[in-house]
């Protein structure tokens, strides 16, 4: 029997899987509990828990004798929504923090010798800005870093996983940390940023 949260995994999976193939749009019918039940093979009651959950979120909205309808929401949201419940799958924690610590050091990697003496200064500053939340810190740090490592891709996956690591508990690093990168990029030892890395 799937657990509650298995069961908002799959419908969600397979709503977005339906929304891409179709390339559905808001205002769009989205197909019935019945559909859904049967391709994933779970009870339709717990496909309707899903469903009302969802639409609590603000992604879809029921109407009574017509259907299920994808709503005209702000995608930006999305990831911060789903994480919601994606995330308490403590496997699936673990692995976009894994991957999100590979891709922060292949950035590093990439950056390195390419901040110049300014670049270094601006890492400094957000470093020192008090008026920085602990998370703001992280994002800006990082995507200075990426943006002298000079590969748009590789940012634009670590900005997703960063969003959708943000309900996740240490997901940043504390202050030392981020001032021996800021070292790290300043004498140019490679070597430095796995053993870094490592301890964390």
């Amino acid at each position: 029997m799937p657990t509650t949260v298995k069961v908002y995994q799959q419908v969600l999976k397979e709503m977005q899987q339906i929304i891409k193939e179709k390339e559905l749009e808001p205002g769009d019918r989205l197909p019935s509990e019945r559909y859904l039940a049967d391709k994933l093979k779970i009870g339709r009651s717990s496909v309707r828990e899903a469903l009302r959950a969802i639409e609590l979120l603000g992604l879809i909205e029921t109407k009574q004798g017509e259907g299920t309808f994808l709503r005209d929401y702000q995608s930006y949201h999305t990831v911060e929504l789903l994480a919601g419940f994606v995330l308490q799958d403590h496997n699936t924690q673990r692995e976009i923090m894994e991957a999100k610590k590979m891709l922060e050091k292949n950035a590093i990697e990439l950056a390195i010798d390419k901040m110049d003496d300014a670049a270094l200064e601006s890492i400094e500053l957000i470093i020192n800005d008090d008026n920085l939340t602990h998370t703001q810190l992280h994002d800006e740090f990082f995507a200075h870093i990426f943006s002298y490592g000079q590969n748009f891709l590789l940012y634009k996956i670590w900005r997703f996983m960063q969003d959708f690591s943000k309900s996740v508990k240490n997901n940043t690093y504390g202050i030392d940390f981020y001032n021996q990168i800021a070292e790290i990029l300043k004498t140019k030892k490679h070597h430095q940023i796995y053993t870094l890395y490592s301890e964390q």
